[in-house]
């Protein structure tokens, strides 16, 4: 059976389902990333912070310094790796530099951007500084 715009209703459900389901582990993702941080003294400032360029998954503070985190989930951690290009690294900056706008420091705000990789049984790798001297 078809709906008005031509998909399998089974299709379509099962599709919607797995986007939810992605979308679910992606913020249990995130939350185990921002709990790490936390724990090891980096409060999180903001979660899926979104400006006119884009989002940022998590936003910590370090000192006067802010870590930029991305968030990237899939089965393994070479998979969540290659799910990060440069076009998404360029958006990430570009976003940075929108909150940044708000800091008292603003673009002279000390900062780093981290990648967090984590795989389909939830352990995780944390890349410091992984975009280098952006």
């Amino acid at each position: 059976m078809r709906n008005e715009v031509g998909q399998e209703h089974g299709y379509a459900t099962a599709r919607s389902r797995r986007g939810a389901r992605e979308y679910r582990a992606g913020l249990a993702a995130e939350q185990r990333i921002a709990q790490d941080y936390e724990r090891r003294g980096l409060p999180v400032a903001r979660q899926r912070w979104r400006g006119t360029a884009g989002e940022i998954d998590l936003i910590a503070r370090d000192g006067a310094g802010l870590i930029f985190i991305e968030v990237k989930k899939s089965r393994t951690f070479d998979r969540a790796a290659e799910r990060l290009g440069p076009r998404q690294m360029e958006r990430i900056c570009r976003t940075a530099q929108e909150f940044l706008a708000g800091e008292p420091m603003g673009q002279l705000t000390e900062m780093r951007f981290d990648v967090a990789l984590v795989d389909g049984q939830g352990q995780f790798r944390i890349i410091e500084n992984a975009f280098g001297d952006f």
